[in-house]
């Protein structure tokens, strides 16, 4: 469906369109946002502040240092080991000025992982948080990595805070597994060794060349790196601000420059944390407050109790372990004027507690690593839709196709397609994975199944090979999580297919509770009034918690393994 399609829809101040050859490179975008936001906060993280000043300095002082005590030349990749801690910005916006490629790394991946993202991406460097330094150590050896840069919890911290917090961890909580790299050096140690003004500015960038490895398990098999490139991350940073630019109903901005301040509690190695926090709100000179944490919700009330924060960017398991946290209710939420949902799935009974504890809607967005990753945004406030992942951002197309690839008409559902400025080249190294997810003319399958309405909003109905099949009839697994936890006993749940001899599929439902006396047959009899016979789960099993990714979506796969093998 062409992009003119959504002229008009989109809230007053939002245009259309976006120039995603504005700007010359990513690093063009930062040098710009660190030199003119100077004093403004940028980024607060364990209760120390820095400016965009401070960062400036620190990270113009790390990319001396890989100039100037390493072989490393632009374009080589630097891994990222690290949860939200103040130095994330540091290392990335100083890789970036030395002309580095960025690999962001999930600190919780195990050995095996971290072995086949380091080799895939060819890694000559990494920055990993000292916690993990016993697997890094199990890992380097096999790989290309020859630069290791070692940080701890709290080195951005001033003295003696720094040092503190740094043994506690360390020496009292036994926080860090022993390990040996002697050859690792230290962060805080590198950036104290050289001057900021040894910083030499390297040759401009092409629009097309590589910024961001991001790995992915895409639509099947192993995790492959999406190339993003300059014009995909710059593009994507325009339509995220432009769809920021809505007006109220005072025909101010919704988000201004300068003047918010931002709850960051998810994971900077993401990319939809990454764009948010580390490209388009610092473009827009305003303040992150990090949580290393999020799922220590003790601690993560106590850090954003001080703030009156105006913008949350979560998700639904977040929103919903921090509502059932007594002390949430004890944070100022006056001045809070958007919460942005990505990632998952938003639940009805999620997003309505959330509304009752803030008086702030939830507005979901939609979007891939492969598309930077934003593609679809709803409004803030009255004129965002419930059950919807909003309008695309501008200067994006998309369709909706059948099993032939046909375009299927508006409101029939289809696997939804994508092209715009955002969409990655492919995938890192990869051209067979690459080519099974475009099609000739350039459209990137998605894998997810949509519908497009007549209003423009779109609806995400399911991932296609979450979609259970029973006698014929497509059964999404996202309705049937919204019909039960919709139920006061339920705390959380998943549905997946398992196979049935006379159904072909039927519905195996996994439950935590909120409420021990929820029975089985209680539950099932909730969902027969809510749902089609064929719909309804056949089997209920209840669980104390259910597995999740580091992001938070529930991992229907090991869900799937666990109920089709034997125990």
């Amino acid at each position: 469906m062409d992009a003119s399609f959504w002229d008009g829809k989109r809230p007053a101040g939002v245009g259309n369109s976006i120039n995603p050859d504005e700007y010359s490179s990513v690093l063009s975008v930062v040098n710009a946002l660190l030199r003119e936001n100077g004093a403004r906060p940028a980024f607060t993280g364990i209760g120390h502040t820095l400016s965009y000043h401070d960062i400036d300095v620190l990270s113009r002082q790390f990319a001396a240092y890989l100039q100037n005590n390493t072989n490393l030349k632009p374009g080589d990749r630097i891994a990222i080991q690290m949860p939200n801690l103040l130095q994330y910005p540091v290392v990335v916006y100083g890789a970036l000025r030395a002309g580095l490629v960025i690999v962001n790394t999930n600190p919780l991946y195990t050995a095996r992982e971290m072995r086949h993202q380091f080799k895939d991406c060819g890694a000559k460097a990494l920055v990993f948080l000292e916690n993990f330094g016993h697997l890094v150590q199990e890992v380097v050896a096999e790989t290309e990595i020859q630069y290791l840069f070692v940080t701890c919890l709290a080195d951005m911290l001033p003295t003696p805070r720094r040092q503190i917090v740094n043994f506690l961890v360390k020496h009292v909580k036994k926080m860090v597994p022993r390990y040996s790299l002697p050859e690792a050096v230290p962060l805080h140690r590198a950036l104290k060794s050289i001057s900021a003004a040894r910083y030499r500015p390297v040759p401009e960038a092409r629009l097309s060349d590589p910024v961001v490895l991001q790995y992915t398990g895409g639509t099947t098999g192993v995790a492959k790196g999406a190339v993003l490139t300059n014009r995909n991350l710059i593009a994507n940073m325009l339509q995220s601000k432009e769809m920021l630019s809505q007006l109220d109903e005072h025909q101010q901005r919704i988000i201004r420059v300068g003047e918010e301040v931002l709850v960051a509690p998810l994971p900077l190695y993401h990319i939809y944390a990454f764009t948010v926090h580390l490209l388009c709100m610092p473009f827009m000179g305003n303040h992150s407050i990090l949580i290393a944490n999020p799922r220590d919700t003790n601690t993560f009330i106590k850090m954003i109790k001080p703030w009156r924060f105006t913008a949350f960017i979560g998700l639904n398991t977040l929103f919903a372990s921090l509502l059932s946290h007594p002390r949430f209710k004890e944070c100022d939420f006056s001045g809070l004027k958007l919460t942005l949902s990505g990632g998952t799935a938003l639940q009805e009974k999620t997003a309505q507690r959330w509304y009752q504890a803030t008086g702030c809607t939830i507005s979901e967005a939609y979007g891939l690593t492969e598309c930077s990753p934003a593609v679809c945004m709803n409004p803030a406030g009255n004129l965002s839709q419930q059950g919807t992942a909003g309008l695309p951002v501008p200067s994006t197309e998309l369709k909706t196709v059948n099993d032939e690839g046909e375009e299927t008409a508006i409101g029939e559902p289809g696997e939804l397609c994508v092209r715009g400025p955002q969409v990655m080249p492919g995938y890192w190294q990869r051209d067979r994975a690459s080519a099974e997810v475009f099609d000739a003319d350039g459209w990137l399958r998605t894998g997810d199944v949509a519908c497009i309405q007549e209003d423009g909003f779109v609806r995400i109905v399911d991932r296609i090979k979450d979609m259970i099949l029973v006698s014929g009839f497509n059964v999404y697994p996202n309705e049937i999580e919204d019909v039960v936890c919709t139920h006061p006993k339920v705390a959380n749940c998943a549905a997946i297919g398992i196979p049935d001899d006379s159904t072909g599929e039927a519905v195996k439902l996994f439950v935590v509770r909120s409420d021990d006396s929820l029975t089985a047959e209680e539950l099932l009899g909730w969902c027969r009034d809510y749902l089609t016979a064929y719909k309804v789960p056949g089997d209920c099993e209840f669980r104390t918690e259910l597995p999740m990714t580091p992001v938070g979506k529930v991992l229907r796969k090991n869900l799937r393994q666990s109920a089709v093998e034997p125990s």
